[in-house]
Order: structure tokens, then C-alpha cells, then sequence
């Protein structure tokens, strides 16, 4: 990469994260549409996302994008990494960096693939309200030009902090799967509300949501910690320390066993990766 030149973003893949990863580099004004170019393997999806911004180029395919771009996010499901690799490593010259967003696959492992530069940048859905943090991981190889300039990008969208591969799964968990999983807790939450009282579903979630808003602001501008937080709110005999005794109680080991369930199945998705990058 040449220092001071405008890098040039390229993303395999538009599902979710993909779209999600596109959107909030622009929106945080991180990049611009004119320096961006996408693919899926439907393009409808690209295009969908060229309606709002315009200035984004549409290549055919992966070799097309690998080719032309800088930064290449390689954002398919994990069992299609290698198959992308494979078919755009042509491409690959080793002033270019290689990006996967997908935590099964090691930097090790898509660096014993390509010869340029390699790093993993775990994402989450709060980058597209331009918080949360992107977990990052880096190759051997892969340049401190390349380094820094993930970084300065990614500050604009998130935190983005480096961690170590023996705590890549957990991490992800936290930050990625974090807001799918307290999510179904604040509706399970709202659910309870309606059935046990009479306020209605539309009012239950607009205050949940608002305060989980709060919430967040409280956290964000240092106030309290989570645990200072919990000892304002929680007065001794009052009835916010009732509802907490039934959390406690009603909870019990659950988080322990969802952190179990996602290393499980992390395990089996290592086991498949292994068989198509080998050992």
C-alpha cells in the first residue's frame, strides 16, 4: 500500500454483514461510495445497496473486486472462504490486504493461502449505529501500513481492539452475537410485561427500548459502572431487589450453558474449516 494514497475498499459478499460492513463505512464517512466496489453471488442484493449510495461500482464478480481494490472483506459464510480465496489469490499482489470477517477461519490459515497482507476484523451490527467494537486479528505478514490503516478506518465505525486467537470465540460471542442474544432477553422481558399486566405490546417495547438507550448513555458518559449502576437502582427491601432475587434465581448457570453451546458449535465449524485448509 503507498502511504497517503486513497485505499480502496472491496467486499465479497453482500449479505447481512457484508451490507451492514458497507453501509456503516460510508455512513461514518470512513470511506466514500466512489472509492468502494461490491459483488454477491446474487447481485440483486449489490444492487440494492447501489440504489442508496450511488457512487458504489458493482464488479461482476470476486476476481473482478480483488483485482481493483485495496482492502478486499472477504464476507461469505465460512465454508466459502476457501473457495473465494482460491479464486481471487490471482489477484492477489502483495501490496493488497486480504480481510476475513468470519471468526472459524485463523489469519494462519488464509495466510497459508494468499502471499499479501492478512488480517481477520470481527465486526458487529452496532458499527452500523458507528459503536460497539471490531475485534481485530493480524497475520504475520501483513505490513504496519496496513495495520494502521485498518485501524484509523474502523475508529470511525467502532472500538477496534486486538485480541488473541485463544479468545477469539468468546470475544465474538460478546461483541458480535452479544446484541442478537440480549435482544431476545429485553422481548422476552416486553412479553412478560403484557401477559402479566395491562399495558400493551406497542408501549412495553417503546419504553424498553428507551431504556435501553438510557441505558447505554449512562455507560457511555462514564456515570456508573454495571455494577454501580445496579446499587443505585437496587434500594435494600425495595422492589427492584425483589425482581433481582428472581433473576438470580431463574437464570442461574444459563449463560454458562449459551457460552457452552456457541464453543460447541464453533468446535465442529474448526473441524470443517480443517478439512479444506488442512492441518
Amino acid at each position: 500500500m503507498k502511504e497517503g494514497r486513497v485505499v480502496k475498499i472491496g467486499i465479497i459478499g453482500t449479505g447481512n454483514m457484508g451490507r451492514i460492513l458497507a453501509e456503516a463505512l460510508i455512513d461514518g464517512n470512513a470511506v466514500s461510495p466512489s472509492s468502494m466496489m461490491i459483488t454477491n453471488r446474487t447481485l440483486s442484493k449489490a444492487l440494492e445497496i447501489k440504489k442508496i449510495y450511488p457512487g458504489i461500482t458493482i464488479e461482476n464478480n470476486a476476481t473482478e473486486v480483488a483485482e481493483k481494490a485495496d482492502a478486499i472483506f472477504v464476507c461469505v459464510k465460512p465454508h466459502h472462504v476457501f473457495g473465494v480465496l482460491d479464486t481471487i489469490k490471482p489477484a492477489l499482489t502483495k501490496d493488497k490486504c486480504v480481510i476475513s470477517i468470519t471468526s472459524p477461519i485463523s489469519v494462519e490459515q488464509i495466510e497459508s493461502k494468499v502471499d499479501c497482507s492478512v488480517m481477520r476484523i470481527i465486526p458487529s451490527i452496532t458499527s452500523r449505529a458507528h459503536a460497539g467494537v471490531a475485534l481485530f486479528s493480524f497475520g504475520t505478514r501483513c505490513t504496519t501500513e496496513w495495520r494502521e490503516a485498518l485501524f484509523t478506518l474502523f475508529k470511525k465505525v467502532s472500538v477496534p481492539l486486538e485480541i488473541g486467537e485463544n479468545i477469539t470465540r468468546v470475544a465474538s460471542d460478546i461483541v458480535s452475537c452479544g446484541p442478537a442474544f440480549f435482544s431476545h432477553l429485553v422481548q422476552s422481558f416486553i412479553n412478560g410485561a403484557v401477559r402479566e399486566t395491562e399495558i400493551d405490546q406497542e408501549t412495553a417495547t417503546k419504553l424498553s427500548s428507551e431504556m435501553l438507550i438510557g441505558l447505554g448513555e449512562l455507560l457511555r458518559q462514564n456515570h456508573y459502572t454495571l455494577q454501580t449502576l445496579q446499587e443505585k437502582v437496587c434500594v435494600k427491601g425495595g422492589i427492584t431487589g425483589e425482581g433481582i432475587k428472581v433473576l438470580d434465581s431463574e437464570t442461574g448457570d444459563m449463560f454458562e450453558k449459551v457460552f457452552r453451546a456457541t464453543h460447541e458449535k464453533y468446535a465442529k465449524e474448526l473441524e470443517s474449516i480443517k478439512e479444506q485448509f488442512g492441518p
